[in-house]
């Protein structure tokens, strides 16, 4: 048993039994504290069912493993900037048709179509918006943020999310602070600096790749790896929050609370098109499990969440699933844990027509 000793997994156990109580529940708790104990990962999860669309019925079954702890949250704060985006649009304060162009200081490391555009080229919000959903695009997200305002965004992920969200910056500040608590000179790199680092793949390397951007020798830093920078980086709470609160922000966006119908369809639409995290929890859901999400990848940190639909018209059902883990090096691990987790839903019996 590598992260937990049996008291801890009991202790956890006992709390999701508190909290859901339901049939489903001791199988899928089972399995979760099976999967911690067998790998390197800490898993979170929270999982709950939304009422009908008309708001008729709401079966409250939640389920939460570690939910209520802190998590870094990674690219799942793109979510409140599309939200804060159509809002927007749905006040006719902008439109997606506007446009912003491309500078060299705009780029941000990381997937996604939009560093491949010359500095110079003119993209419209809508543009924007998709790649930032669907393929995690930060370079996308950095420019709707410029454009949005960030107290804006966190204006709306708090109230969205009942205030369980830490604040939300911009994805080029992630690196900026990570790298920063090893040398504050980080601080003042740009994105395309921290772009160059990123194509050095080995940490001890990119630490020395570090040292020779920044100009100082390696003895200056102040931690001695990057786990240990990024370890500084995840305890100071940004672009953070606990599970319970992201799938409040979600319920919101499900039930027709955070935009209205139109807004809410197109949001739900674009989630669906995610391109990332293919091998996450959709690919334990099952094909009969529509899912509509955005994924996140850090440092030792991997999280899916989105609203998974089964079944159709007046037997719909939609449950808010958030997953997230911690520890792991090797991402694709870390994506099978998730795989995982997605396949324990559906087998727990949770996730039933």
């Amino acid at each position: 048993m590598t992260w937990l000793t049996a008291v801890a997994i009991s202790s956890l156990v006992m709390a999701a039994q508190a909290l859901a109580g339901s049939a489903w529940a001791p199988e899928l708790e089972a399995r979760l504290a099976a999967l911690e104990a067998e790998g390197q990962d800490e898993i979170g999860l929270h999982v709950r069912e939304l009422g009908a669309r008309d708001g008729s019925v709401d079966r409250g079954e939640r389920f939460g493993w570690r939910d209520d702890e802190t998590w870094y949250l990674a690219s799942l704060v793109k979510v409140p900037v599309a939200v804060e985006l159509l809002a927007r649009r749905e006040a006719g304060a902008l439109s997606l048709d506007e446009t912003l162009v491309l500078k060299e200081r705009d780029y941000v490391d990381g997937a996604g179509p939009i560093n491949w555009a010359e500095p110079g080229t003119t993209l419209a919000l809508g543009e924007l918006l998709e790649p930032m959903l669907t393929e995690s695009d930060n370079t996308a997200s950095d420019l709707l943020i410029g454009r949005l305002g960030l107290a804006a965004v966190n204006d709306r992920a708090q109230a969205l999310s009942g205030g369980g969200l830490g604040p939300i910056t911009p994805l080029l500040e992630v690196r900026r602070e990570a790298y920063g608590y090893l040398h504050p000179g980080a601080r003042a790199l740009t994105g395309m600096d921290f772009i160059r680092l990123r194509q050095v793949e080995e940490d001890d390397a990119r630490l020395d790749a570090l040292a020779e951007r920044l100009g100082v020798p390696r003895g200056e830093f102040a931690l001695p790896s990057l786990d240990a920078g990024f370890d500084a980086y995840y305890a100071s709470g940004l672009n953070a929050g606990r599970l319970d609160a992201f799938g409040a922000l979600l319920a919101a966006i499900g039930e027709g609370r955070a935009l209205g119908p139109a807004a809410t369809a197109e949001l739900l639409a674009i989630m669906a098109r995610t391109t990332s995290g293919e091998a996450r929890l959709k690919a334990g859901l099952g094909d009969d499990i529509r899912f509509a999400h955005k994924t996140g990848t850090q440092h030792r940190r991997s999280c899916d969440a989105g609203i998974a639909f089964r079944g159709e018209g007046a037997v719909e059902r939609r449950w808010v699933v958030v997953a997230c883990t911690r520890g792991e090096r090797d991402i694709e691990h870390s994506e099978a844990t998730l795989s995982e987790v997605g396949r324990a839903l559906r087998e727990s019996g949770l996730l039933v027509p």
